[in-house]
């Protein structure tokens, strides 16, 4: 074998030894400049008979795209496939290479480039413009990763973490996570209970029965589903959900007080302009170090501030305190006084009354958010990462592009570890 034949096959790490490097070359491909390795497969015996006796009968040439240092200049290797006429079984047959697959022009390594890239937070034509390559080339190999249709009903995470997002269509999906290896159970197409109930109730209820968690948002019916399909599965309110709505009903109420007063007055910058300390936790405000505030002309520390808004208005106050000392509660995991702040007769705002009384409905949820350390923050993080997935795409049109998309991105996913052997080495 000659030094050159060896040279080409170390620097593009081909080690198929029917393959044989002739020559290189640069030329035009498609009004592009292109580089040109000519290469040949030699074919020595039948391969349906395995007879010797043969018959040569010329080459099918093929250009078979490969990975490039440099995009701007696509790699091809033009391979001359040897033809034969097998005397003993008179059967036609042609040379294949490990390189590529029959009737396919894209090489194995420049999929494998592909599958390397999608697991990256890469455009689809940006991916294509990179290996010398069209989207649909992309797709579909993106597409041999699609969800397989087989699903494992005999295992459940015991922590399971439920919310959703917006995708194909700006259509709300459902997601389920594993609360705590933060691995993508299931995604499904809408977040409608039926279906939701439809897909888990395909296990057994011996494998429901070993969930011990299920973490969530306030959503009504999230709640009831959980409780029916997992009946050993304690309900756990997200802590993160819990300040939110919190937080939400003293801001109403302090914008609605912010109104009663004129534009621009000394109370109304109060209220206005500093509503950020008013959701700080009260112990981290700045009790001793006075600075000029300069919408109030005065030099006051953050609890002067915060003191002084609240003492415009009673309800104001009770407001904050009961958000304070719930935010508290929740933080130090103290459940006694959680429940009875919940049950609080204090004269607090519209929304806060309505948030307290979303509270009471769902008290026991409530306590086990301050008892159980499970959240549903991994899956937060999910959620955003899904958001820049389809942000960097701008879109898709095909939810199971995105399903895919999503989990080859998965951190640690299995199928991210297998997308390097997924294509024979050639």
């Amino acid at each position: 074998m000659s030094s050159c034949n060896d040279c080409i096959k170390f620097s593009l790490n081909i080690k198929d030894p029917l393959l044989e490097f002739l020559d290189i070359s640069t030329g035009k491909y498609r009004n592009r400049e292109a580089k040109f390795y000519h290469a040949i497969v030699h074919l020595d015996h039948c391969l349906n008979c395995g007879s010797d006796n043969i018959v040569h009968n010329g080459h099918l040439y093929s250009n078979v795209r490969y990975p490039a240092l440099d995009a701007s200049l696509p790699v091809f290797i033009r391979i001359a496939k040897e033809r034969i006429i097998c005397r003993n079984c008179q059967t036609n047959s042609m040379a294949q290479t490990e390189l590529v697959d029959k009737y396919c022009c894209i090489s194995n390594a420049t999929k494998r480039k592909i599958i390397g890239s999608l697991t990256e937070d890469w455009s689809m034509k940006s991916i294509a413009r990179q290996t010398s390559t069209s989207t649909n080339t992309v797709q579909r190999v993106l597409e041999k990763y699609s969800p397989s249709s087989f699903e494992d009903t005999d295992w459940l995470p015991e922590y399971l973490a439920f919310d959703e997002f917006r995708g194909v269509g700006r259509q709300l999906h459902f997601i389920a996570i594993d609360g705590h290896t933060h691995k993508i159970v299931k995604v499904l197409p809408t977040r409608l209970k039926k279906d939701i109930i439809n897909y888990f109730k395909r296990f057994p209820i011996t494998v429901r029965n070993k969930v011990k968690t299920v973490t969530m948002d306030l959503n009504y019916y999230y709640d009831i589903m959980a409780k029916e399909l997992f009946p050993n599965a304690q309900v756990i309110l997200d802590r993160f959900h819990i300040v939110q709505m919190l937080n939400r009903s003293f801001n109403s109420c302090r914008i609605q007080e912010t109104k009663k007063h004129k534009k621009g007055s000394w109370e109304y910058n109060l209220l206005k302009y500093y509503w950020k300390l008013y959701l700080k936790p009260f112990d981290d405000l700045e009790k001793v170090k006075p600075c000029y505030q300069s919408r109030l002309k005065n030099t006051l520390t953050q609890e002067q501030i915060v003191a002084d808004g609240l003492s415009l208005n009673n309800e104001l106050e009770n407001t904050y305190n009961l958000m304070q000392d719930i935010s508290k509660a929740l933080k130090y995991r103290d459940t006694k006084k959680l429940r009875s702040l919940i049950q609080s007769k204090d004269h607090v705002g519209n929304m806060m009354h309505t948030t307290l009384n979303t509270f009471k409905r769902n008290l026991h949820d409530i306590l086990n958010a301050a008892k159980f350390d499970e959240s549903n923050g991994c899956l937060e993080g999910t959620n955003r990462k899904i958001k820049q997935i389809e942000r960097t795409a701008y879109g898709y049109a095909n939810f199971n592009h995105l399903v895919t998309r999503i989990k080859l991105e998965e951190k640690d996913a299995i199928i991210k570890e297998k997308a390097s052997d997924y294509y024979l080495a050639a």
